[in-house]
């Protein structure tokens, strides 16, 4: 309880009971969709996750293939995956699987259909 009321009091708020708190963590912000963005860019934290889990890049590669991104955005973003590993990953999984349906939907392209045609020709 005492560290609670520190707390608020270095963030300049006072403390009462059964406050509400936020979850506030530096370079991340939510929408009001609930998306997580890392601030200033047009970079959603699901995006850095994902060159982790699709390429295993290290932060620093990841910051290296996004110079607009500071280091501390890039840990930022994997922190907040970490803390939030369950719900971002049932999103992953609910996006691939949307993207899948889509895929299953889609016609050939025009292109596409030229080279099928191609391949065929003996």
């Amino acid at each position: 309880m005492l560290a609670k009321v520190a707390v608020a009091l270095a963030c300049g708020r006072q403390y009462s009971p059964g406050m509400i708190t936020t979850e506030t963590i530096p370079h991340i912000r939510r929408d009001a969709n609930g998306v997580a963005w890392i601030d200033d860019t047009n970079v959603k934290v699901v995006e850095v996750v994902l060159d982790q889990i699709a390429y295993g890049h290290s932060p620093e590669e990841i910051h290296f293939q996004h110079p607009h991104l500071s280091l501390a955005q890039v840990h930022a973003a994997l922190a907040f995956y970490y803390d939030h590993q369950a719900d971002l990953e049932a999103d992953i999984a609910r996006r691939y699987e949307m993207a899948e349906v889509l895929r299953a939907q889609a016609k050939a392209s025009p292109l596409q259909q030229r080279f099928q045609g191609l391949a065929r020709k003996p």
